[in-house]
Formats: structure tokens, C-alpha cells, sequence
């Protein structure tokens, strides 16, 4: 019998979260200078915070991120936006803004920020603005949800771990995203409440992407994932919902973690 997902966990403005954890490990704080300039490159009004929580440190990584091939502004900026830090083990928080995956627990892990860009980049393809409403399989750590939440105007995230849905909503609250839907369920069926969704986007990979997902995609919507190839690798998967169908485009190899069913 298939489990059917929890109603979704809104994280709503008045929601406020209680003693964040203080991270041991600090870099140099970054000059003004850098602040300055970080703040003009990401439109913020002035330069916040110190260490970890300078902007200048989030503007070197976006630099990065461009200089990789992410063009979409609006996904740079959310990336400039979102402290990552704040979704990995603080005793990796040194490494929160080196373009590497780390682990978040539960033989999970929190990806590359250049995988994140260039996922989200793809999503919006041919989209001038923010997105409408989109569908994550795999919560993980939620830093992808947070990043989203600046590009699109919903997100509904679901993941299958208990402890990961959990830990999701703790990292999250301090944030106050009104527009990001927390679901404890079976990614797999996706969440048809919330459907159809301008986009739907995998943090997990599978044989083939599931007809749940498909049905609940909206005309004109894309879904990217990773899925396994006819040769057993793994791959980026594109598809575009039309009228007439659906078009698939295949990318580049990927490796992420397996696509599973179920709740745990």
C-alpha cells in the first residue's frame, strides 16, 4: 500500500526559530571594499554581516558560478542571496562556499553550487521573470528550496526522510519563506494538491522519471532530472511539455543519489 504525504509544512513569516546553532569555525571577515562591491554585483541596498555571513564571501562564489557558464541573472542573484552555510554540518562550514557536495547525514549530501545554478538555470529556460509554481523531489538540506523560493513564486518541496524533512523545516524557519511548502512524503507521486506546476526538479536519480510527475507538469512547464541512460550512467534529463507531448533532451553525466519510493 502506498503512503500517501503528510499536508504541507508552510513556513510562514511568523513562524520564528529558536537558538540557531553558533558555527566554530569563521573566516577573515571580508573588507568593506569587497562588501561594496559584492552589494552593487547582487543589488542588495548595503553590506551586511561578517565572516560567513558577508555578502562578499556569497559574491566570490557567484563570480565563480559565472565564470563556469551560469548566465541567468536572476539564479545568480538567488545564489548570492542564500547563505549556504546555514545548511551544512558546522563542521564543514569552512567549505560551505567551495563548489563541492558535502554531506548533510542519512546518506545524503547537499550539491555542488554550481549543480544547483545550473539546474535551476535550466528550469528556467525561455522564462523572462520568476517562475510559477514549482515541485522539488528531494527536500535534502533545503538550501535548493531556499534558492528557488527567490525564482519562482511557490515551491513545493517533498522529501521521503523523516529526519531530513525535520531537519529541512529547523534550517529553513530563520529564513521566514512564505512561498516554500514543506511535504513529508513519497517523492515519487509528487503532490498533485499543488499541481500543475510550471516546473518540477529532481535531486535524485531513477531508471526514468515518473509518470506522477509528468501528469502533474503543466503545458509549457519543464522538468529536470537526473535519470539513468540506455548505457547505465547517469544523466541530465530535460523535458518540455508541449501540446503535442513531451520533448526530452539528454545532457551531461551526472551522479546523484538513487531514486527511491516510500517514506522512512
Amino acid at each position: 500500500m502506498k503512503s500517501r504525504p503528510s499536508f504541507p509544512v508552510r513556513l510562514s513569516v511568523t513562524e520564528v526559530a529558536a537558538g540557531r546553532p553558533v558555527h566554530a569555525v569563521k573566516p577573515q571577515p571580508a573588507s568593506r571594499a569587497d562588501e561594496l562591491k559584492a552589494h552593487q554585483t547582487l543589488g542588495l541596498p548595503g553590506p551586511i554581516g561578517l565572516g560567513l555571513d558577508s555578502s562578499a564571501v556569497r559574491a566570490k562564489m557567484v563570480a565563480k558560478l559565472a565564470a563556469q557558464g551560469v548566465q541567468d541573472e536572476l539564479v545568480l542573484k538567488a545564489m548570492g542571496l542564500v547563505q549556504r552555510h546555514c545548511f551544512v554540518e558546522s563542521a564543514l562550514v569552512g567549505q560551505a562556499y567551495e563548489d563541492t557536495s558535502l554531506p548533510i547525514g542519512f546518506a545524503q549530501t547537499i550539491s555542488k553550487p554550481n549543480v544547483v545554478a545550473r539546474i535551476i538555470e535550466l528550469l528556467r529556460q525561455g522564462v523572462q521573470g520568476k517562475l510559477g509554481r514549482i515541485l522539488e523531489i528531494g527536500t535534502g538540506s533545503g538550501y535548493q528550496a531556499a534558492v528557488l523560493s527567490h525564482v519562482a513564486t511557490e515551491v513545493y518541496s517533498i522529501e521521503r526522510l523523516r529526519a531530513l524533512h525535520e531537519k529541512a523545516k529547523k534550517n529553513l524557519l530563520p529564513f521566514r519563506l512564505p512561498n516554500v511548502h514543506l511535504i513529508f512524503g513519497d517523492g515519487m507521486l509528487g503532490f498533485v494538491k499543488g499541481a500543475p506546476y510550471a516546473g518540477i526538479i529532481s535531486a535524485a536519480g531513477g531508471a526514468e522519471v515518473p509518470e506522477a510527475w509528468l501528469d502533474q507538469l503543466a503545458e509549457g512547464g519543464r522538468l529536470v532530472a537526473p535519470t539513468v541512460t540506455s548505457a547505465g550512467h547517469q544523466a541530465l534529463v530535460v523535458i518540455h511539455k508541449t501540446g503535442q507531448g513531451f520533448d526530452r533532451q539528454v545532457l551531461e553525466p551526472v551522479h546523484f543519489v538513487p531514486l527511491k519510493s516510500g517514506i522512512a
